[in-house]
């Protein structure tokens, strides 16, 4: 593939850090080397001197006083070694992705380590789209998203969608307007970029099928596009086995995937993951090394060392744990929707993720009645409109979070809510 065709002028522009560089090359030294280049500060200066950190299975992460100086110092931009070499065996293990054995200048599966998987759309998307691009992707979607891609001043193209993700009908009539034999020309105006949530998606929980995926992708080759698969929820899906992933078929190297462990780990430590065609993830570490130079190292020590103990195995584990947790959860508020909301409302139940997707009958907008109401029934949810490309179209859905309260909480949320729509109808 031609991934030059796809970068920004600001991306192409980017040239390695030669500080960074000698920095890292410094961290693949043997100790026997003096090195007076770095502008690192010394370690023996930092007030911190080592820690231990419980682990609920009775396990303890130890740093003594040489990892604290490692932990506490700069590191690779693209990541601690240690711990991308596990995510990579992870990655491999998971997807078997078609372009592990590929070179790197056709599209080679690499990673980075990025500052939760937010780092890593938001500078996927600074690197391919620029100002009049067209992009497509299948809302409502993850705000977060929205906000990263609609200042960058690209025409954002929806893609309908239900419960089961994008439906690839929808996206071959919205590619009809081009014709792909215009890809190559100068000034076309095809999208190179399709983003979608595959699994439990943000707000939707919707899960797309395999089927779906399979026509999604050979679109993407029929057009020659890239598919940022973002994949939060993906260690989320309630029933086994997983769906496969659009990393394990992408035969071309087209596929920039995002993993995170918030949702699995810890929202706060901020670790996430980005997958993809060598010469792209290069790209984004160029732009890491010129932003925020590498994510925490403490914080990327602590986790993989916890990886390490555990194994893929222990890991997998750990995972079903949480699964269990979120499927006893979303079954619980499925149960209290039934209870209270089935006369005014409609919704499907999610197989992956933490939420519900809720359309309140006879409700044509849901921003005054959550803004205005809500509150004085003490009970708050997410009015659907903010997960749309325009924020300001009445939308008749609100998103439910069922990870945090407790099914006594939830089935009194839905009680007030029931109560709520009735009063406005």
């Amino acid at each position: 593939m031609n991934y030059a065709r796809f970068l920004t002028a600001v991306s192409a522009a980017r040239n390695p850090s030669a500080i960074r560089m000698l920095t890292e090359l410094q961290l693949r030294s043997p100790p026997s080397l003096i090195s007076l280049a770095g502008g690192a500060p010394n370690p023996n200066t930092f007030p911190f001197q080592s820690a231990s950190i419980e682990v609920k299975n009775g396990q303890t992460i130890t740093f003594d006083e040489t990892v604290m100086k490692r932990a506490l110092q700069y590191s690779a931009s693209s990541g601690i070694p240690e711990l991308l070499t596990w995510m990579k065996n992870l990655q491999k293990n998971l997807h078997n992705p078609p372009t592990a054995s590929y070179s790197p200048e056709n599209g080679q599966m690499d990673m980075c380590v990025t500052t939760g998987s937010q780092e890593g759309l938001s500078k996927v998307f600074e690197m391919l789209i620029n100002p009049g691009d067209n992009v497509l992707l299948d809302t409502p979607t993850y705000s977060g998203t929205l906000a990263a891609l609609q200042p960058l001043g690209c025409n954002l193209i929806n893609v309908p969608s239900d419960q089961y993700g994008m439906i690839p009908a929808a996206l071959k009539q919205v590619l009809s307007r081009w014709d792909p034999s215009e890809i190559h020309k100068p000034g076309n105006t095809v999208p190179k970029i399709l983003y979608t949530i595959p699994n439990g998606g943000n707000p939707t929980s919707a899960s797309m099928t395999t089927e779906r995926k399979k026509e999604v992708y050979e679109l993407a080759r029929q057009y020659d596009m890239l598919i940022v698969e973002d994949d939060p929820y993906y260690f989320l899906q309630f029933d086994k086995p997983w769906a496969p992933t659009f990393l394990s078929m992408d035969v071309d190297g087209r596929i920039l995937r995002t993993d995170s462990f918030s949702k699995i780990l810890s929202s706060g430590l901020r670790l996430g993951f980005l997958t993809g065609p060598k010469p792209l993830v290069d790209r984004v570490v160029l732009h890491i090394q010129a932003s925020t130079l590498h994510t925490s190292t403490f914080t990327q020590l602590m986790v993989s060392q916890l990886l390490h103990s555990w194994g893929q195995e222990g890991f997998l584990q750990h995972i079903d744990g949480v699964i269990r947790f979120y499927r006893k959860q979303r079954d619980a508020m499925i149960s209290s929707a039934d209870k209270w909301l089935k006369d005014v409302a409609e919704w499907h139940s999610p197989s992956a993720g933490m939420f519900l997707w809720i359309k309140l009958k006879g409700i044509a907008d849901t921003q005054q009645l959550i803004a205005e109401k809500a509150l004085e029934k003490e009970v708050l949810l997410v009015p659907g409109g903010v997960f749309m490309i325009n924020s300001s179209d009445p939308c008749p859905y609100v998103r439910a979070a069922f990870s945090l309260s407790t099914p006594e909480q939830i089935d009194e949320a839905f009680r007030r809510l029931s109560s709520l729509i009735k009063e406005a109808l």
